[in-house]
């Protein structure tokens, strides 16, 4: 066999060893860089570089139509007979797919296909690093520390099929979290920023934002639970709509499993969800936040079919103008249920016509509210309605009559993103922004702060 190495090769190889009836072929080409720092000083940097092919084989039968997935890392030519066979044995030996459908064809090649993947590496941070320093020194001679750490991840994925496909994407990630601490460790602010490629953040402004947070937290308030008015960041509500479409899957809500199944039957498509003019949306081509423009399932899922492979995305929008517009299907979902085929894009933008920033929002408090950073420790607890539960974390602030006179404690919160969509009340200027507890599997996010009249904090909780 002749030696083969490059990501394209090894697809196309991978595809001419087939013997099933159908073959989709994924090689992710990874790389990443990475810093890290603690109390004003960088700790660590590395780059790293690595392989993933998956192949997934089908083979048509009398029942139906069988898959078989297997996922390696680190393929070589020499791997990749003993990969697809194994994948072909995982088919012959699976009884019918569920979510069969023919593969996907018809889908012109990507004029790249061929070129070498793109690669990150340490010069990501070329300009930033010193920014990062300078940030160093300035909270050093304002007596606080910084800790964090700076992530550039870029993925060359690969995509081939039995039916002609030959797709190619390139997607950057890159995420940038900072701790500011007080040096007795009793304060503590956090913020976070989503990139592309580090060229649009400013350690500076990250800094000057953290110190006057840890300015505020000098005067400490208890409160006790209860609910409160509470304007929510950016980044929490990132993290409460993420998970909230997550859960909107189709099949599930028309079976009567989620806040999105109909009392009696269906599903709530087409009820306003929110009074105010809401548009919740996804977009491969939304600038800022690019991701695949079509299908990538490595396995099959409620959320994702490997049958979908290659199946192009287009906008979609979830909720438009408060209004529930979409559900996620795949193919197979959408011919069970009768709906559209829209499958879930590696997005989500919230756009509520607001003009207001975090800081205009807080100006405009009248009476008594608390302001958040962010949110963490997510998990749900009743799915026919949607309830999460968490925790506040990094700062909770009390704002009165337009200022912030302090820092409260910390509160378990139990909430249903769809039903605090009903009761917001204001929606601020749209912004990128970093998902605190889902950063590691969902980065492309642009929403606005909500202000939520009466959210619930149901208990006073003792974290940081």
């Amino acid at each position: 066999m002749s030696r083969v190495s490059k990501p394209y090769e090894i697809v196309e190889r991978a595809l001419e060893l087939s013997t099933t009836d159908g073959l989709v072929v994924i090689a992710d080409e990874h790389s990443s860089a990475n810093l890290r720092w603690a109390g004003n000083a960088l700790t660590t940097n590395g780059v790293t570089r690595g392989r993933t092919l998956t192949v997934i084989a089908t083979v048509d039968g009398a029942e139906g139509t069988a898959s078989g997935v297997v996922s390696r890392s680190a393929v070589t030519a020499d791997d990749l007979e003993p990969l697809v066979r194994a994948a072909e044995a995982a088919a012959r030996g699976a009884g019918p797919a569920e979510d069969a459908q023919p593969l996907v064809g018809g889908v012109p090649s990507s004029p790249d296909f061929t070129d070498a993947p793109a690669e990150t590496g340490s010069e990501v941070f070329a300009d930033f690093a010193p920014a990062l320093g300078d940030a160093f020194a300035r909270a050093r001679s304002g007596g606080r520390e910084l800790y964090g750490f700076a992530n550039h991840e870029l993925t060359s994925t690969y995509l081939g099929t039995s039916t002609g496909l030959r797709l190619r994407h390139d997607q950057p990630t890159g995420t940038l979290e900072l701790n500011a601490k007080s040096p007795d460790r009793t304060r503590s602010a956090w913020a976070g920023r989503s990139t592309r490629d580090f060229k649009d953040v400013d350690p500076a402004a990250m800094d000057a934002e953290l110190a006057q947070r840890l300015r505020w937290a000098e005067r400490r308030i208890d409160l006790p639970a209860g609910r409160y008015e509470t304007l929510l960041p950016p980044t929490a509500v990132a993290d409460l709509l993420i998970y909230q479409l997550w859960s909107s899957t189709a099949r599930d809500a028309v079976e009567g499993r989620t806040v999105f199944s109909q009392p009696g039957g269906g599903t709530r498509l087409g009820e306003t969800l929110a009074p105010l003019p809401l548009t919740l949306r996804s977009d491969p081509h939304a600038p800022g936040l690019e991701s695949a423009p079509f299908v990538v399932a490595h396995a099959s899922g409620d959320s994702g079919s490997v049958f979908d492979n290659g199946l192009p995305l287009a906008p979609t929008d979830w909720i438009r103008d408060g209004k529930l517009e979409r559900l996620t299907t795949t193919r197979h979902t959408a011919a069970l249920t009768g709906l559209p085929v829209a499958p879930a894009v590696d997005n989500l933008v919230l756009d509520g016509g607001g003009e207001r920033s975090l800081e205009e929002m807080v100006a405009a408090t009248t009476g008594r509210a608390l302001l958040l950073t962010c949110l963490w420790y997510i998990r749900e607890v009743d799915p026919a309605t949607l309830l999460l539960t968490g925790l506040t974390r990094d700062g909770v602030y009390l704002v009165e009559d337009g200022q912030v006179v302090g820092e409260v404690n910390n509160f378990r919160f139990n909430e249903s993103p769809v039903d605090l969509l009903s009761r917001a009340s204001e929606a601020g200027r749209t912004e990128k922004t970093l998902p605190r507890e889902w950063g590691d599997w969902f980065t492309r996010a642009a929403m606005p702060a909500l202000r939520i009249p009466d959210f619930n904090m149901s208990s006073v909780s003792q974290g940081v």
